[in-house]
């Protein structure tokens, strides 16, 4: 990840002001007349140059496996060349600085690998120095310089192991909130996709509603009227029933549509059992059709009302289609529950079809619908001139 330390917020702004820090003091470091280690070359010109060069490499971070490397290695190189031809002071304080940004460049194994090479050669270095110091001061550190350089190691070791538990916890608090942003922006796309989704399938109820019930209601007045214009010479009465019974298949068919329009749930089955309501879909396919189904209904367990209103649409729906299409003869209904089941069996021997060839309509496609809604499974089974069974 490409991390612009000036053109976007630091990640850990805090050690962006400690490096500045540091630097400063090294580059002030740099102005004082005298040294302990006098011996040593120096070149406070190349240092500063150098110094300088540094402060712009943390400018921007490569983001890049290659860019890292090359990075790292020309920072290791600079700082080798300011500690042993510049002579740098306080040149601990620089290797800090690239292993905190080695903190931010790599991870894992990488970044330790680079952290012990920076250490070692810190104290390498810084060995180095110490011989150089104890040629001038002998008579004071005799016998100490192994000592010295250990717990200088030491120390030096453990603000390393600090500083990357530190760069790694904030690192890690900072990964964090990022996630939990990233989580909430999309939790809020999928509630709003869930939103969607619910106004589409409220939509499509409605539609479905009105299809079942108002298509229901259309195709029976149409098949009233029509037995009636039969009947109308033969049989006056019987043609007046028929018309006052389509006058108010005509009146319930509006009042459906006026339900579904204000996108009111109606309740199809109007405080009746499922069984009152199925045998008053059976009267009326038998008016319109002259043919009784076969129907028979087993219940062991209560049925709940949601599943209720779904059994009742796939029949109505079923009987509807056999009106339209069947031209059948004869039709099954069969009901039946068993310990946790429930199906619904609707058959007929009209002329079926290719389920292959006939593109699915709205009715079979609600009744799929209405079953997946419930967790349940729909099967249609019919071939040309072979009847039609829907099995639910």
């Amino acid at each position: 990840m490409k991390l612009l330390m000036l053109q976007r917020e630091y990640p850990l702004r805090f050690l962006l002001y400690l490096e500045w820090i540091l630097l400063g003091i090294v580059a002030i470091s740099e102005f004082f007349p005298r040294s302990p280690f006098g011996q040593l070359p120096r070149s406070p010109v190349l240092n500063l140059v150098g110094l300088g060069v540094f402060v712009l490499l943390g400018l921007r971070l490569p983001s890049r496996p290659i860019a890292k490397v090359l990075y790292t290695a020309f920072e290791l190189g600079l700082l080798l060349l300011l500690t042993t031809a510049g002579g740098i002071r306080l040149f601990t304080l620089l290797y800090v600085v690239l292993i905190v940004r080695n903190c931010l460049i790599f991870d894992g194994h990488y970044r330790s690998a680079v952290a012990a090479i920076a250490v070692g050669i810190c104290i390498s270095f810084q060995a180095q120095r110490f011989r150089s110091l104890e040629l001038f001061r002998a008579l004071v550190f005799v016998d100490r310089g192994g000592f010295l350089l250990l717990s200088f190691a030491v120390m030096f070791g453990l603000i390393v192991i600090f500083l990357q538990a530190l760069v790694n916890a904030v690192l890690a608090e900072r990964r964090s909130r990022e996630e939990l942003a990233i989580a909430n922006t999309r939790l809020r796309q999928y509630a709003l996709r869930i939103e969607d989704q619910a106004t589409l399938q409220e939509r499509n109820r409605i539609a479905r509603d009105i299809h079942d019930s108002l298509g229901h209601s259309l195709t029976a007045f149409n098949l009233h009227l029509e037995a009636a214009l039969r009947l109308f010479q033969t049989d006056p009465d019987e043609a007046k029933a028929l018309l006052v019974e389509a006058k108010q298949i005509g009146s319930t068919a509006l009042q459906d549509v006026r339900q579904s329009v204000a996108a009111l749930r109606s309740d199809p089955l109007q405080g009746r059992s499922l069984d009152q309501a199925i045998a008053t879909l059976i009267e009326a396919f038998r008016r319109s059709t002259n043919i009784t189904p076969s129907y028979q209904m087993t219940a062991d367990n209560p049925i709940p009302g949601d599943i209720q209103i779904t059994v009742y649409r796939i029949v109505q729906e079923a009987l509807t289609n056999i009106c339209k299409y069947a031209a059948a003869t004869a039709v099954d209904i069969t009901i039946q529950t068993n310990s946790d089941r429930l199906q619904v069996t609707v058959q007929d021997n009209g002329k079926g079809f290719d389920p292959n060839q006939t593109t699915t309509g709205f009715g079979l496609q609600g009744m799929q619908e209405r079953t997946a809604a419930i967790a349940g499974s729909f099967e249609l089974m019919t071939a040309p001139q072979q009847g039609c069974k829907i099995h639910a």
